[in-house]
């Protein structure tokens, strides 16, 4: 049983409890396979959870969602489906009665996130956006996904909530550990520490300067000729994200997770004014502040990239050659060159040593790193380093160049508490926020009207939803 219970918390299973799984809810995510969505007749109540309810169409549509997504079919049966859908109602009900409330300018701002993130996806297409999804407006999708955003955003707050004051303590992580007999303890796949070095391409001055110009008179034809903000961008920004509502963003306030710069820009301007152009790492922007509502502004924004030319990017390939020539003959440490020489601001410091954003550990599992990276560094031994290897940024399109070593090779193995206690801790958080989250659940059940209709009271829910 507890080689279940392991396998589990190392999957955070879509059904599981505890999950960071509002990715898996009805089309929270597009792929270019998408199975297209079917208009589903609303043919009956499948259950009532507080003061919503559930419909057989509903079940039906979050199967196809998921199903789009690759999620096991095991874990698709109907009897799942309704359950895991009464568990997000049963959130849902709650953070309502705690007063849990979520706000018109988030619930937009996750809109335009999401139709954002889908737009990258499909180049920018929105008539491809559309066509996925089989509507005939972008209004249509953004009604559609203005629903889905409201209750994943509730279902987030209620959960996290419940588990905000959760920790664990080392005692607690060594008693996760050593309760699991060590023939049930998991193995932790073959794991590497990485570095790297990255080289981008130097922009010429002058073509810097032409995309500034070009701002420049945008920001002139603004002000001086009656020109709209929002037809310029329409016309010539290079957001993908932003371009088809003229580059407008709306509720931004000083935490948003965008650029500094492009946060003190927008929070340095009254209503109405165009600021001069500006530079973040996705290229040259000017913005204008449509609305200002407390600490939120409703910004919208041109970007521009500046062109590389083709002779900087053959620069930037033979600069990282040398470099990997100096490291071969052991002229400049690995560390060192990173310091002096990558361009990534992120990791030179600390001389390319790479994070996994997942575990904020050094490590990470062979079988778990992307496909590009993989095919460049399986083969290596501790201490190699790759042969350089190309990439396209995508946030800007640059073309640059990376060599990467592995600093430290750890070969799968069976679960050492010493030697693996940062994944342990995360299995044991996990662990007890997965209980915690069953416990509230459960006590929650017992105070909320809920009914299940005859044609799924044989269903064995993992929770008590028929209150036997």
């Amino acid at each position: 049983m507890l080689n279940k219970v392991i396998a589990l918390i190392l999957c955070l299973g879509t059904f599981a409890g505890y999950s960071q799984g509002d990715d898996l809810a009805v089309n929270s995510e597009v792929k270019t396979d998408t199975v297209k969505r079917q208009r589903v007749k609303v043919d009956g109540v499948a259950a009532v959870v507080g003061d919503y309810i559930i419909l057989d169409s509903d079940i039906q549509k979050t199967y196809q969602g998921l199903k789009a997504q690759g999620v096991s079919k095991s874990e698709l049966s109907h009897c799942n489906l309704l359950g895991k859908l009464m568990e997000d109602k049963l959130y849902m009900h709650q953070a309502v009665q705690d007063s849990l409330d979520v706000s018109p300018t988030e619930i937009r701002s996750g809109v335009d996130r999401r139709i954002d993130y889908f737009l990258q996806q499909v180049d920018g297409d929105m008539t491809k956006l559309l066509d996925l999804y089989e509507m005939e407006t972008e209004g249509e999708l953004r009604e559609e996904l203005t629903t889905i955003i409201q209750e994943q955003l509730l279902t987030e707050r209620m959960r996290d909530k419940i588990i905000e004051d959760i920790d664990v303590t080392p005692e607690e992580v060594r008693a996760f550990f050593y309760s699991i007999p060590e023939e049930e303890r998991p193995n932790f796949g073959e794991s590497v520490e990485l570095a790297q070095i990255v080289i981008k391409p130097e922009i010429p001055k002058e073509e810097t300067k032409k995309v500034v110009d070009k701002l420049r008179k945008m920001k002139e034809d603004i002000e001086d000729n009656g020109v709209r903000f929002s037809s310029k961008a329409l016309l010539y920004s290079q957001d993908p994200g932003s371009k088809s509502r003229g580059g407008l963003y709306v509720g931004i306030t000083r935490k948003t997770q965008f650029a500094k710069e492009f946060v003190d820009v927008s929070f340095s301007l009254q209503e109405g004014e165009v600021s001069e152009p500006f530079k973040t790492d996705f290229g040259w922007h000017i913005i204008t502040v449509d609305k200002i509502r407390g600490e939120q502004r409703d910004v919208r924004h041109i970007l521009l990239r500046p062109d590389v030319p083709t002779s900087s990017i053959r620069a930037a390939q033979e600069k990282i050659d040398s470099i990997r020539g100096a490291l071969l003959n052991n002229e400049i440490s690995f560390k060192d060159a990173a310091k002096k020489f990558s361009n990534e601001k992120e990791t030179a410091n600390s001389g390319g040593e790479l994070i996994n954003p997942q575990t904020y550990d050094k490590r990470f599992e062979m079988s778990k790193l992307d496909q590009d990276i993989y095919s460049n560094i399986y083969n290596l031994e501790e201490g190699d380093i790759s042969q350089p290897i190309k990439e396209k940024d995508r946030s800007t399109g640059m073309e640059y160049f990376k060599i990467i070593k592995v600093t430290k090779k750890v070969p799968d193995h069976k679960a050492d508490y010493a030697q693996d206690f940062t994944r342990i801790k995360e299995l044991a958080l996990t662990d007890k926020r997965i209980k915690e989250i069953k416990k509230w659940t459960e006590d929650k059940i017992k105070d909320t009207f809920i009914n299940v209709s005859r044609d799924n009271r044989d269903c064995e829910f993992s929770s008590n939803w028929l209150k036997k």
